[in-house]
């Protein structure tokens, strides 16, 4: 049976990862125990927080570091969120099957018990991002997990830029959006562009939360890595909760590895949604046409 909280504290882990997957899994473990010790009923992981960014090059090399899901990370974390009664969401690099791979999340409840996973639906192809190389699109849908702390939305880093995905995932009853991210500058692009481009992130996200009625809490690993050589990605932290009127809670700075903490009042969802009624005034007739690439008039 689920417990029922009115206020429920989350835990985001910001982190730098190193080229070491079993030094991320210890320091990741320390950051979770941290935020069992600090009294948050949920923590979540970075995007792939077991390896450095490798998709900045296409190497096959690096289809070597996957693994099942469930498998032997999810064992051990689900071991671990027993032991501390926490719920775990951890994304990792899925490997589905000889030459099918994914980028996926997954949702440890407070017992131990593996939940599920979801699979990043959206997958970028961009200088230094090269993704499509590695992941095939999720399949799995957008979902939500009835977890011993609450109803828990998971996506992945670029599905945090689609209205869409954020509106499923609420429509299917999750209080809390998690985006596991791994987002940062081209360092010869920051000083023209970074500016804007964190601004951007920070507020599509606020949006979801304001749209949705919903918590949202955007999770980002930091420092600067360059596994392929040449200027690399310098990661922008900035890891932070927002409330379901689109307004920050809790942010972290670009450069600290911490454990954010933040407690959030469950109850705001429905006074949100009673005073913003979008869910109400949705025009579910009208939208004929949100399941095609573009709508031509010719």
């Amino acid at each position: 049976m689920h417990q029922q909280f009115n206020m429920l504290r989350i835990a985001l882990v910001q982190m730098r990862c190193s080229a070491d997957p079993l030094m991320n899994l210890e320091a990741a473990k320390g950051f979770i125990t941290e935020a069992a010790r600090q009294g948050a009923h949920v923590v979540c992981l970075p995007e792939l927080f077991l390896t450095q960014y490798f998709c900045q090059k296409e190497d096959h090399d690096y289809f070597k570091l996957a693994e099942a899901i469930p498998g032997p990370t999810t064992i051990l974390l689900g071991d671990l969120a027993k032991s501390l009664g926490i719920v775990v969401i951890a994304s990792l690099f899925e490997q589905r099957a000889p030459g099918l791979y994914h980028n996926s999340a997954a949702i440890l409840d407070a017992d131990g018990s593996y939940l599920g996973k979801y699979r990043k639906m959206h997958i970028p192809d961009d200088p230094l991002f090269y993704e499509k190389f590695y992941f095939t699109p999720g399949d799995l849908g957008f979902r939500s997990w009835n977890t011993k702390a609450g109803k828990l939305g998971v996506l992945v880093c670029w599905d945090q830029w689609y209205p869409e995905a954020a509106r499923l995932t609420a429509l299917r009853g999750a209080e809390i959006l998690f985006y596991p991210t791994a987002i940062g500058w081209h360092p010869s692009e920051k000083k023209e562009f970074g500016k804007k481009q964190k601004e951007a992130w920070l507020l599509a996200q606020r949006a979801h939360a304001l749209a949705n009625g919903v918590y949202v809490a955007g999770i980002n690993r930091i420092g600067h890595e360059a596994p392929a050589g040449g200027d690399g990605l310098e990661f922008w932290g900035s890891s932070f909760v927002a409330a379901p009127d689109g307004s920050i809670i809790t942010q972290a700075s670009e450069e600290e590895e911490r454990v954010l903490i933040a407690d959030l009042d469950l109850s705001l969802i429905s006074t949100q949604r009673t005073h913003w009624p979008f869910l109400r005034d949705r025009r579910i007739d009208a939208y004929e046409g949100m399941n095609q690439r573009y709508l031509d008039n010719d």
